[in-house]
């Protein structure tokens, strides 16, 4: 946690070495402090609703956010999971436009925010701050991009396997040989963020029960892991982006949970971050 800089309204936070609003001089800090907010959310609370006016840039402090859109039907897609340190609705800001998604704390949440008004005048005064918006802009763009190229590459199944494997990661307690986690999110969700139909990640749940990876029992999930903390039968964990081997083969996948999801279920662009 940073120490060192207690007039700034994020000198506090663990994550400010990061911070988009780290680079704000001494002529922002006021708008900064003008601007700022810091809001807790219970569980199932709404941050922002699609189609909201923009109020702001809003980094995650604690807890975990879901980013989804809703459809016209009734349906929705969940689009990403925001953790600590995140930043989210800045598409909103950038385009002076209304919110094209939803965001909702999935458990108890805080989250810090800036005024849109402030948080013009601070961009025309410290430009970095843009920059680093920008930044996080393509690294959106970057990870649906992987999200797209591993809908290609890899099975469903492994897909899923990985997913859990990440959410054990940040979730998970370790009882002696097992990972457990109370799962933070539906199934439909979890079929949202690997591409697939709700059918299909039932189908993928029942296979890596039957062959011993994982158990199940409503959200409560337990994964048996190897010394490494993997599932047994997979020691790699992805790669980050831009560091993927080059001689990958990059050819489909045939059978009923190896084919790519359809392209509704893969969001190419930035969406409503």
């Amino acid at each position: 946690m940073n120490t060192n800089t207690p007039d700034h309204p994020c000198g506090g936070c663990a994550f400010y070495d990061d911070s988009v609003w780290r680079p704000v001089d001494a002529c922002g800090l006021s708008d900064l402090k003008r601007g700022f907010s810091r809001n807790s959310l219970a569980a199932q609370q709404v941050l922002y609703a699609q189609d909201d006016e923009n109020r702001g840039v809003f980094c995650v402090s604690a807890g975990l956010i879901a980013v989804r859109t809703h459809h016209r039907d009734g349906t929705s897609t969940l689009i990403k999971l925001a953790y600590p340190g995140d930043v989210i609705g800045y598409r909103s800001f950038l385009s002076n436009a209304r919110h094209k998604t939803e965001a909702r704390a999935l458990v108890p949440s805080r989250v810090c925010a800036v005024a849109p008004r402030n948080v013009a005048r601070i961009i025309d005064a410290n430009p970095g701050v843009l920059h680093g918006i920008t930044a996080r802009c393509l690294t959106e763009i970057d990870g649906n991009h992987d999200r797209i190229i591993a809908a290609s590459v890899s099975s469903n199944r492994d897909r899923l396997r990985n997913l859990l494997m990440q959410l054990m990661q940040r979730h998970g307690q370790r009882e002696g040989d097992r990972l457990c986690m109370h799962l933070p999110l539906s199934r439909s969700d979890l079929a949202d963020l690997i591409g697939v139909r709700p059918e299909t990640m039932s189908r993928l749940l029942r296979q890596l029960k039957e062959d011993g990876t994982l158990t199940v029992s409503g959200r409560e999930i337990a994964m048996v892991t190897a010394p490494t903390g993997q599932p047994p039968e997979t020691q790699a964990t992805p790669l980050p982006p831009h560091r993927r081997p080059a001689n990958r083969p990059a050819t489909t996948r045939s059978g009923a949970d190896r084919m790519p999801a359809p392209p509704d279920r893969h969001p190419a662009t930035t969406s409503d971050r």
